[in-house]
C-alpha cells in the first residue's frame, strides 16, 4: 500500500508562498500590487485564498502532481 504526498507537499508550499504579504500581496493598500511588504488586509485574505484554490485544483486535479511513498 504506496501513500500519495503529492497533494499535501503542494498545499503546504503553496501555504507559504501564498501568504499574504509574504511575497506579494493583491490588492495593496496603496496600489494594485506590493512585494514583501508583510502586511494584509480582509481583501488580501480573500485574493489569495481565491488563487491558492484555483492554483491547487489545477495542480492537483488537472495536472495530477503525485508523490508515491511506501
Amino acid at each position: 500500500m504506496s501513500t500519495d504526498w503529492g497533494p499535501v507537499v503542494v498545499a503546504v508550499a503553496m501555504f507559504i508562498l501564498l501568504s499574504p504579504g509574504l511575497l506579494f500581496q493583491l490588492p495593496a493598500r496603496t496600489r494594485i500590487m506590493e512585494f514583501g511588504n508583510m502586511y494584509t488586509s480582509g481583501i488580501s485574505i480573500l485574493v489569495h485564498a481565491v488563487l491558492y484554490f484555483c492554483i491547487y485544483t489545477i495542480l492537483i486535479v488537472a495536472i495530477g502532481v503525485h508523490i508515491r511513498a511506501g
